[in-house]
């Protein structure tokens, strides 16, 4: 059975999850939640994911969530499909865990905060408190001075292969740019990195949108 993944297509969770299926080249069939009409929080989707979130996988019957935790589970199942995204000998695979870690607790929290003060607001008509956003950014560019010393030492933040540490910071990173920040361009180690994974074919197919890439399987035919 082709993999389905639930989620809004722009939402930055679901391109997180997007991505990585098309590294793997695994296909999938995308099936667009209806969250501004509360699909997300009606009965049939809490039974799928309980905390009302978006996206969730059904992989035959397997029911996942947490982008993050799908992403592993997708580069973990298919390990010698497409690109490889998670080490497996010791010393590689503990970088990159600590590298996945590192994006988790110090990168995602200041970006989604600054990428949220501007776009919640401009979506209310509102204007955007600058005060708020200048405090994320310039916690954030103290997070990414960090950043660019470690990429000064190797391509990528767990070394020198790509790792799914990096693609997770995709949806923040580049929705930074989308609302006006050139913080991923101010350093030079940060922005040769992210132009890098931000070039790569499988972030350009997501990037505006995630769309299945197997036939729907409950289209009208």
């Amino acid at each position: 059975m082709v993999l389905k993944l639930y989620g809004s297509r722009r939402f930055a969770c679901t391109r997180r999850v997007g991505v990585v299926l098309h590294e793997k080249k695994v296909p999938f069939e995308f099936i667009e939640v209806d969250w501004q009409n509360g699909e997300h929080k009606s009965p049939a989707y809490l039974d799928k994911q309980p905390f009302g979130q978006i996206p969730y996988i059904d992989d035959g019957g397997l029911i996942l969530y947490e982008s993050r935790a799908i992403c592993a589970y997708i580069a973990t199942k298919y390990p010698n499909q497409g690109t490889v995204l998670i080490p497996t000998q010791l010393k590689a695979n503990a970088l990159y865990l600590q590298a996945a870690s590192i994006e988790v607790s110090q990168f995602n929290d200041p970006a989604e905060k600054a990428v949220l003060e501007v776009m919640k607001k401009r979506a209310q008509g509102k204007t955007p408190d600058k005060a708020v956003y200048d405090i994320h950014i310039a916690r954030l560019r103290t997070i990414l001075e960090v950043y660019d010393k470690i990429l000064g030492k190797q391509r990528y933040l767990a070394g020198d292969d790509i790792t799914l540490a990096d693609l997770y910071h995709l949806p923040y990173g580049c929705a930074l740019t989308d609302i006006g920040s050139s913080i991923m361009e101010e350093m030079p180690n940060v922005g040769r990195w992210f132009k890098d994974i931000s070039s790569r074919p499988s972030w350009q197919k997501v990037k505006d949108g995630v769309t299945s890439t197997a036939k729907c399987s409950i289209c009208p035919r």
